[in-house]
């Protein structure tokens, strides 16, 4: 008989529907039982493409005799992290804190009061290795409880208490200039990062590799800072490429249907969990982006068009908007019930050459399959992977054909054939379930990364992508009388209000879809976001964005995110989106200082440990160079407009804030802002570009190759 859960519209929440587990949502029901009959709450946290989440469902929950003991002793609660980040992040702060290290499943008994006194990640079944097994640890609480509950009631209000100081005395320090500080961040953070490259694999730091993005972005913009041509430009972008490539190269990549798998297990970026998640196909896409402006190869924009089309072909959304995430396991077979972790992405040789014939032979020479597989028992410790093959690239282009003895042009034509035959033969397994909640946040990302890809690659299809995605937000996720967005969608809207994070991504993302489209629609959109997310999450003690609103008695901690990880930090997003608006706010001076404040609330985390908040520091630099705008003046529909738009996106530079002005109504609106762009007009009715620092501009250009020279 399905529990509680059965009425819920998350996916990871449904997974546990069929659970001997009495579950419960996280809601009022839950803590007036646990309340009520005097009970501690196991808190059970996930999602629902987490493949660790997944083994302990199967050999925890679906066990009758622990759901015997956890219906018996506790109160249990379940949360998909995605629609719940407020809950998943006081409680990961717990985890954290006692046990030094977090993950998913995360697993946390609370007292009735939801105060934390004992928690981890994955508990196996029975004790294993020395390990406590999941059984052993629910006994040892559940008589404890009846035992020393006086004891666990003041471990849970001690904690809490810690929680408490340990995250007012972080927001504590900050300078009065932020200029030398600044200064000593970037020279720390890039010695950091020299540090800990692994030069021949890329990356920072050995397994599990994680592919965060924001590190990579940082390390472009020190480049810039330093000069492209400078020793520490050089190394900079020298650091990102390697990592870039072996990224590409490796088996985090999925090569036969695009996109990247979560993380690798190993050093060398081969052997993945095998989910998707739409924030790392964003957020990796735009660092391709960069590497391509960078350096101008080919080939990153090539990665970031496969990523890109990945996204539009399988997780985009018929109504509109963007899927959450492809899970990790997949049924072995169309007429089977087994799951096996990343079944749906290994190949045997013999399947290839079915598919394949003669052309085989390059495909395996390319990508490493052989007869008897190519994972290796040092990376299979548990034989899942035996004769079985993962794709990667082990050698170049050139050499693949001339093993084959082919021409380069001749085995690229057929490499790009025999990659949408196979992907065509994979359609044909079953795939990895589909999380198809629509997250505000993760398609702020998304219409981010397609912005762009429209604006770097002169390809104005992404853009129109992305104001489909932006549209579907303000139709299903805005409630444009109260002002709220609105956090996730999934057979309608859910009942939980965006988070800072929503708020953080979706303007960024619409202040990008501006400078793709020249659409007003979009900024005037991303300034009011921009103040409601002032009035519901701002410090007003020590400035920068708490994650979640006030007034929810639920939520012990109103944490203030201070780490830029898988996401970044909604503070350090919020930075430069205030920063990027300033120019037409109407009241400048107080976007500015808003953005300062943000900065300098977190300033002992970026100064002390630099590398854990690389996209604050891009925040920072904007702030501390002087104030630049290019300001573009015709119809952008028109072909010379165009060609002056593109030359913004032809290489990496400092920050500019581009806007357009087109006909009275842009300029009616402009005047009660910022009456110094009002007055600028095409130059006999051609369009015409105004290069602008601090407030003064050069002469107007009217063709691309001056507006170059002036941007040089």
């Amino acid at each position: 008989m399905p529990n509680r859960l059965a009425h819920e519209k998350s996916p990871y929440l449904l997974q546990h529907a069929a659970n001997p587990v009495d579950w419960y949502p996280w809601g009022v029901e839950a803590f007036a039982k646990a309340r009520a009959e005097q009970k501690p709450i196991f808190l059970s946290i996930g999602y629902s493409t987490c493949h660790w989440c997944h083994v302990m469902a199967h050999e925890s929950f679906e066990n009758s005799e622990l759901a015997e003991l956890l219906n018996a002793h506790f109160v249990s609660i379940k949360v998909d992290r995605e629609e719940r980040p407020d809950v998943d992040r006081v409680y990961m702060a717990y985890v954290q804190a006692v046990t030094g290290h977090g993950g998913w499943p995360l697993s946390a008994w609370l007292t009735p009061d939801l105060k934390p006194f004992y928690g981890g990640t994955y508990f196996p079944p029975d004790d294993r290795q020395g390990r406590h097994g999941f059984g052993t640890v629910l006994k040892a609480l559940a008589q404890g409880w009846a035992n020393e509950r006086e004891n666990l009631i003041a471990e849970g209000n001690r904690v809490i208490e810690s929680l408490q100081n340990h995250f007012a005395k972080r927001s504590v320090g900050a300078s009065a200039d932020l200029t030398e500080p600044a200064n000593e961040a970037f020279e720390k953070a890039f010695r950091y990062f020299e540090g800990a490259f692994d030069k021949d694999e890329g990356g920072f730091g050995g397994a599990p590799k994680f592919p965060r993005a924001s590190n990579l972005d940082l390390l472009f913009r020190l480049a810039v800072l330093a000069g492209a041509d400078s020793t520490t430009g050089r190394e900079a972008i020298g650091m990102a490429e390697v990592t870039l490539q072996k990224m590409a190269q490796g088996g985090l990549r999925d090569h036969v249907g695009g996109g990247f798998h979560r993380y690798s297990v190993d050093d060398e970026w081969f052997v993945p969990h095998f989910e998707k998640m739409l924030y790392d196909q964003a957020q990796l896409s735009v660092n391709y982006l960069d590497a391509y402006q960078a350096t101008g190869r080919e080939a990153y924009a090539w990665v970031a068009r496969d990523t890109l089309d990945y996204m539009l072909r399988d997780l985009a959304a018929p109504i509109g908007g963007f899927y959450t995430a492809e899970d990790a396991d997949s049924l072995t077979s169309a007429d089977g019930h087994e799951k096996a972790e990343g079944a749906f992405y290994l190949w045997t040789r013999e399947e290839v050459e079915h598919v394949l014939g003669a052309d085989a032979a390059l495909v395996c020479a390319h990508f490493d399959v052989h007869d008897a597989g190519n994972v290796g028992t040092e990376r299979d410790p548990q034989g899942e992977f035996t004769g079985k093959n993962l794709f990667r690239q082990r050698q170049s282009l050139a050499v693949s054909a001339r093993t084959c003895g082919l021409t380069v042009e001749t085995a690229n034509a057929q490499l790009i054939s025999s990659l949408e035959r196979l992907r065509s033969a994979r359609a044909r397994r079953p795939r990895p379930q589909l999380d198809d909640k629509i997250v505000t946040a993760w398609n702020g990302l998304a219409i981010t990364a397609l912005a762009r890809a429209a604006q770097v690659l002169g390809e104005p299809a992404y853009a129109k992508t992305a104001v489909l995605a932006a549209e579907f937000i303000e139709r299903e996720l805005y409630d444009g009388r109260r002002g709220l967005l609105f956090r996730s969608f999934r057979a309608g809207r859910g009942t939980s209000e965006g988070f800072a994070e929503d708020y953080a991504f979706l303007i960024q993302g619409l202040i990008d879809l501006y400078e793709a489209t020249f659409e007003w629609r979009w900024l005037r959109w991303a300034l009011h976001l921009q103040n409601k997310m002032t009035v519901l999450f701002w410090d007003e003690d020590a400035g920068g964005y708490f994650n979640s609103a006030a007034g929810d008695p639920s939520i012990l901690l109103r944490l203030k995110e201070d780490y830029d990880g898988a996401e970044p930090a909604p503070s350090s997003v919020a930075a430069m989106n205030l920063l990027r608006l300033a120019g037409i706010s109407g009241d400048e001076p107080a976007f500015r200082d808003r953005a300062r404040q943000t900065i300098a609330a977190l300033q002992p985390q970026w100064s002390n440990a630099p590398q854990a908040m690389p996209r604050m520091l891009c925040a920072l630099e904007l702030l501390l160079a002087p104030p630049s705008q290019v300001v573009l003046a015709g119809d952008p529909r028109s072909p010379a407009f165009r060609q002056l738009a593109a030359v913004l996106h032809e290489r990496p530079g400092h920050r500019r804030v581009i806007f357009t002005i087109d006909g009275d109504e842009d300029r009616l609106w402009l005047a009660g802002r910022a009456p110094w762009l009002a007055a600028m007009v095409p130059i006999e009715g051609q369009a015409t570009a105004y290069v602008c620092e601090h407030y003064v501009c050069r002469r107007p250009v009217t063709d691309a190759a001056a507006l170059r020279a002036l941007l040089q």
